[in-house]
């Protein structure tokens, strides 16, 4: 289907294997593999990846395409950074994974996260100088690593520093957020 948007563009959705929230990875993967994106969710092991609804609730599992050791952040274009508070706690102590949003943001590629995703990018030392959104209960944790600000909106797309960095809060923001990624994804 040659006419859907995002045919040709690849995306790495980064997870762990419990925790990550359901609305957060299923529907940016439904709504850019729709579109025509190539995702590939990698996951710090093999197993399945347990989704919670509300931080509590177990919700759907999902089967990993790879996993944080084998795959090749080269080969995607943007690196997407699912929330859920017990994942993005996981996913920012996992060497693997922060080795991964090191590579994205160190190449100049869009990275994208929502909710807590953005602890990873804590972590990974990426986001000072930069003007991102989060959850709430991040707002601290990002002024503190040095970010030029935090705001309280649905997304941000912050093109000011090497990669274009798009951040959301919530759940409720999903629309928004995609629609920021998609035009990461063909300006880039």
């Amino acid at each position: 289907m040659a006419d859907r948007p995002l045919n040709g563009h690849r995306v790495l959705m980064l997870v762990t294997n419990y925790g990550v929230e359901q609305d957060e990875l299923l529907v940016p993967l439904k709504r850019l593999r729709q579109d025509g994106a190539d995702v590939t969710v990698a996951a710090a092991t093999a197993d399945p990846v347990q989704t919670l609804v509300g931080d509590k609730d177990p919700g759907e599992t999902v089967s990993p395409d790879a996993t944080f050791d084998v795959v090749d952040p080269g080969d995607h274009q943007l690196l997407l950074l699912p929330g859920g508070t017990l994942n993005a706690d996981q996913l920012r102590l996992d060497d693997k994974a922060l080795t991964i949003v090191k590579a994205f943001a160190g190449s100049g590629r869009p990275i994208a996260a929502i909710c807590h995703g953005p602890w990873a990018l804590v972590e990974a030392d990426v986001v000072r100088g930069r003007t991102l959104t989060s959850y709430a209960s991040l707002r601290t944790d990002i002024r503190n690593a040095g970010a030029a600000s935090w705001v309280d909106e649905p997304v941000v797309s912050d093109t000011s520093g090497d990669f274009t960095l798009v951040t959301s809060r919530t759940p409720k923001d999903l629309d928004a957020f995609l629609d920021a990624i998609d035009k990461a994804l063909v300006g880039s």
